[in-house]
């Protein structure tokens, strides 16, 4: 006999998810009402779903654009997905309105991935942390798997895709994107993304926008 699953419950999972209304109610079924399991089976099965449409070509979408309160910063992004019937889609227009917010929350942020990184980058950050003083007194085989962890979590923090979601820190962009996929049915590419910060390059005092955009979106 089958558990009965509320509606409550299938909306709260479909909102922490982002995906349909009856896997929502299956997976719940499957998990016996649980929804921390429910989530993460959606999860392996959005993920997997996501993997096999991402080598398929994108270059529908649109470009979204992002202007943070008081002006200060903005970005524009390249959101691509196969058809613009799905482009037109609120749940796609959405997500791009959410990267664009990401993007402009985290200034670290440079690339869309790790694998978008120029080698001459990865470079200079291994000689900036092989140069540190507090490992160079380590032995060689030590001080390279300090510095190798160092570089990764660098790495990371330059990547869109590696950071967690602001409106859901469960998740990364690249689940974001996948879960996407997977309730569209179609690859979703970011492509590029430009940021602007008002007097970038002169001499002035820090913004923590990534505070501000979370305090807005706590007030929304």
């Amino acid at each position: 006999m089958s558990i009965r699953i509320s509606a409550q419950s299938v909306k709260e999972l479909r909102n922490k998810t982002g995906a349909g209304m009856m896997d929502c109610k299956k997976a719940l079924q499957a998990s016996d009402g649980n929804i921390p399991i429910a989530i993460e089976n959606l999860r392996k099965k959005g993920l997997a779903s996501a993997d096999k449409k991402m080598s398929r070509i994108a270059t529908e979408g649109i470009i979204e654009s992002y202007i943070h309160a008081g002006s200060k910063i903005g970005v524009l992004v390249e959101l691509n997905c196969e058809t613009d019937f799905v482009a037109r889609r609120v749940e796609f227009q959405k997500l791009s309105r959410d990267i664009a917010m990401q993007i402009a929350a985290c200034p670290s942020v440079v690339y869309v991935n790790t694998n978008d990184i120029p080698k001459h980058i990865i470079d200079s950050e291994t000689k900036i942390e092989l140069g540190k003083e507090d490992i160079s007194k380590k032995p060689k085989d030590i001080r390279e798997k300090i510095v190798d962890g160092r570089i990764e979590k660098r790495l990371k923090e330059m990547a869109l895709f590696n950071q967690p979601f602001i409106r859901n820190t469960d998740i990364t962009i690249e689940e974001l994107v996948k879960n996407h996929i997977s309730l569209l049915g179609e690859n979703i590419q970011v492509r590029r993304f430009q940021k602007f910060i008002l007097g970038e390059g002169m001499e002035k005092k820090e913004e923590n926008f990534k505070n501000e955009v979370s305090d807005m979106l706590e007030q929304s």
